[in-house]
């Protein structure tokens, strides 16, 4: 499926507080914040020119974040960034100075945090970097699981210390439970997810995601004309789409959101013009899109600046993962878990429909931008989906450079 957007506040100036979010200053704060992380380094902006001349476009580009920060994925943009920055919060307020990042692991801000507890609900990704920056500080972590986690997501999350909660149902159930617990207990909810009244802490969540645009604005020679970006609630969609809006104006990219057909989300929001909850039906594989429910703020970005939005099928989720671990034409493999590649598959879809394509103005001149969101977060999983072990398809990369 694929609509335009058609929504009044389209191509309208993002929300001040938002632009705010989203800016050049607020991207470069986080990348200093990522000076004083261990394991901090670029994530790689790999060209696929062979993939690129196969849909008949000029170039494609995938920002790699498999390896982020050592967590496999994006998410560890956003959910630590956001923990930390809440606790030089917290210990400024107590110690009456400003409290900067350079001072995050001193005793002083540890005393603090020792008496904070995060929490959230997450399909794996998102508590695993809760977690982390949790850990980083000293704080405690509880994490509220769905029924469909793996236990392999579970343990990744755990191993950082975090107290793993186990609810029946959906994603959409977790997080009413952590809101629901977390207010009875006092707890600090960091949540990638917005409602009516929580709206601050997935901003700074979603400003951590700002430094991969940032970043791969500056690994390329020019910017992009197209980028599809996959989306759950929506958080890296907006932060994409928003952060490119403010930097290239005018020029920005023609931005499609894609989402899985079974928890289609936004592509329902955008349809109806407002928020909307899609009914639940049968599991996704890309279970880190696994979303019934938009946030609130992302889709007050997206309705202004985003340009597109379509769904994607299991099978081009399960397609691009191979695609991507077996390319053809001596392009660079890439790990990619269940939903890392879905901007990909959203792509290719869009070039194989000629409708769809005339509609986004995609031809041989077009740049294509997407972000390969996670790695083989669940290497199990990965190997029984694409028959070969991450680190096999690890090895060829290696073997390429």
């Amino acid at each position: 499926m694929f609509i335009l957007n058609t929504n009044r506040d389209y191509r309208r100036p993002l929300e001040p507080a938002d632009a705010e979010t989203l800016g050049i200053a607020a991207a470069a704060g986080v990348e200093r914040h990522l000076k004083y992380r261990d394991n901090n380094t670029e994530t790689r902006l790999v060209s696929l020119p062979a993939l690129a001349a196969e849909a008949g476009v000029a170039a494609i580009h995938i920002k790699d974040e498999g390896h982020r920060l050592g967590l496999g994925s994006f998410k560890a943009l956003g959910g630590a960034y956001a923990v930390v920055c809440l606790v030089l919060e917290e210990a400024g307020a107590l110690l009456g100075r400003a409290v900067d990042m350079a001072e995050f692991q001193s005793p002083a801000v540890r005393n603090v945090a020792e008496t904070m507890t995060f929490t959230c609900a997450t399909d794996g990704n998102h508590g695993r970097s809760v977690a982390q920056g949790a850990s980083l500080v000293g704080a405690r972590a509880a994490i509220f699981v769905h029924a469909g986690v793996s236990n392999e997501r579970v343990a990744a999350i755990a191993r950082f210390g975090a107290e793993m909660i186990r609810v029946d149902g959906s994603y959409d159930d977790s997080v009413k439970m952590a809101a629901s617990v977390a207010e009875e207990r006092q707890w600090t909810v960091v949540s990638d997810t917005s409602w009516p009244g929580y709206e601050r802490i997935p901003g700074l969540v979603m400003q951590g995601y700002t430094v991969l645009v940032r970043e791969a604005l500056r690994q390329m020679q020019l910017p992009p004309t197209h980028v599809f970006i996959q989306s759950g609630v929506g958080g890296i969609a907006a932060a994409v789409a928003g952060h490119l809006a403010i930097v290239l104006g005018e020029d920005r990219p023609i931005f499609t959101v894609v989402d899985p057909a079974r928890a289609a989300c936004l592509f329902e929001t955008a349809r109806a013009g407002h928020p909307v909850t899609v009914p639940h039906t049968e599991p996704t594989v890309m279970a880190m899109l696994e979303c019934y429910e938009p946030s609130l703020v992302a889709w007050r970005i997206l309705s202004r600046v985003a340009d597109a939005f379509m769904t994607v099928d299991e099978e081009d989720a399960v397609s691009v993962m191979k695609r991507l671990a077996y390319p053809a034409g001596g392009d660079r493999a890439i790990v990619a878990g269940e939903s890392g590649g879905v901007g990909l598959a959203g792509l290719l879809k869009a070039v194989a429909d000629p409708a769809i394509k005339a509609a986004l103005s995609i031809d041989d001149r077009s740049r294509i931008f997407l972000v390969n969101t996670e790695g083989a977060t669940d290497p199990r999983k990965y190997q029984d989906i694409v028959g070969v072990s991450p680190d096999v398809v690890d090895g060829e990369m290696a073997g390429k450079e």
